[in-house]
């Protein structure tokens, strides 16, 4: 349970952070004309959505954090005293 927990946490965060990424250059490579106008302020869009990767990187990264604290630190505790139950000569489950 705990394998499969954390694999699908680094899986999601992963896919969060590498799917704006690969938007981001999809949209450079197809559509470079949508990327080269004026977002508001001024800038081009494609800067704009270049400068926004720093803050979806951070917040996949707080997401995992807290998912991480949520889900699989109990069920890494857990084991944990599983295992310390084993050492004492408790049979495992």
């Amino acid at each position: 349970m705990l394998r499969r927990a954390s694999r699908r946490l680094r899986r999601v965060a992963t896919f969060a952070a590498l799917g704006y990424f690969a938007v981001f250059l999809t949209l450079t490579v197809e559509l470079p004309e949508v990327m080269t106008r004026p977002a508001p302020g001024g800038l081009p869009l494609g800067l704009v959505l270049a400068l926004v990767q720093l803050p979806v990187t951070w917040l996949a990264v707080v997401l995992f954090e807290f998912i991480a604290r949520r889900h699989v630190d109990p069920l890494a505790r857990r084991v944990r005293r599983q295992a310390r139950g084993a050492d004492d000569g408790e049979p495992r489950p």
